[in-house]
């Protein structure tokens, strides 16, 4: 699914909503998220899932070409977890 898919989506639940607001609406949801990972909080979305930033630690790592060994350091990745409604729905 695509971002025009969900505009398209809003746009036939909300049938006055022009594209331009439902655009509007999409992007306001989306930075809120955004923001909300950006400083550490966990978001939740019944039905859905959850998505929340997970800490990596520093690491010794390999370059594939050499085989040197190298320093990779920590940093902040997403982890995002579905919920056992969304989970059933996939699997039948």
């Amino acid at each position: 699914m695509k971002r025009s898919d969900i505009i398209r989506t809003i746009r036939v639940q909300f049938r006055r909503m022009r594209t331009v607001d439902a655009a509007a609406v999409l992007d306001t949801v989306v930075d809120a998220m955004i923001d909300a990972v950006a400083r550490g909080d966990r978001i939740e979305i019944r039905g859905f899932g959850t998505i929340r930033p997970r800490p990596r630690a520093t690491k010794i790592g390999y370059n594939p070409v050499t085989g040197q060994p190298m320093h990779l350091p920590a940093n902040t990745t997403i982890l995002f977890r579905p919920s056992r409604e969304l989970t059933k729905k996939m699997n039948g």
